[in-house]
């Protein structure tokens, strides 16, 4: 009996200490905390992936590039209004993380762009990703894939809940 009580204290605690770890990661004076993907329909060309990136250093720093084998390309974009548009447009010079602050990238702003797609990606599975900073370098992260359900707390609504995709524009 106190042997199966042993196992299962163990079991409890290892999968306690995996999950605190599981999904952050420490790069010189960045924190990447939880980054995580859009499930898509079959066939999607794009999904965005999404974290909050804090720069704990005296030095700001730069999110500059992607690279992921199950994509063409990987690009740093951000979501603005523009007058009464919305507009999405890839930020050329990488994203500022400031020294001593935060960046969330969410849906509806900031975000990391999958184009060209190989493959749907399903609630649950994950993708890996290769990120590079101007000063910090580059890390390996895995991105959860999330069901869009799962996300609706973190997207820009109207005024009665519902995303305002009428006045959403692609392009810069």
């Amino acid at each position: 009996m106190n042997r199966i009580a042993l196992l299962f204290s163990a079991a409890v605690l290892g999968l306690s200490s995996s999950f605190v770890a599981a999904g952050d990661y420490t790069l010189g004076s960045l924190e990447i905390e939880q980054p995580f993907a859009r499930a898509t329909p079959p066939n999607a060309p794009v999904s965005g992936g999404y974290m909050t990136i804090r720069n704990s250093g005296a030095e700001a720093d730069r999110l500059i590039s992607g690279e992921a084998a199950f994509a063409d390309r990987v690009e740093i974009h951000e979501m603005a209004m523009e007058g009464d548009v919305m507009k999405m447009r890839q930020l050329a010079d990488g994203l500022e993380i400031p020294a001593g602050g935060e960046v969330v990238l969410k849906p509806g702003g900031y975000h990391v762009m999958f184009i060209g797609i190989d493959s749907q990606f399903k609630d649950g599975e994950t993708r890996n990703v290769k990120l590079t900073f101007e000063k910090a370098g580059s890390i390996d992260l895995e991105f959860e894939v999330k069901d869009i359900k799962a996300m609706q707390g973190h997207m820009k609504k109207d005024g009665h809940g519902n995303m305002d995709h009428g006045k959403m524009k692609q392009g810069g």
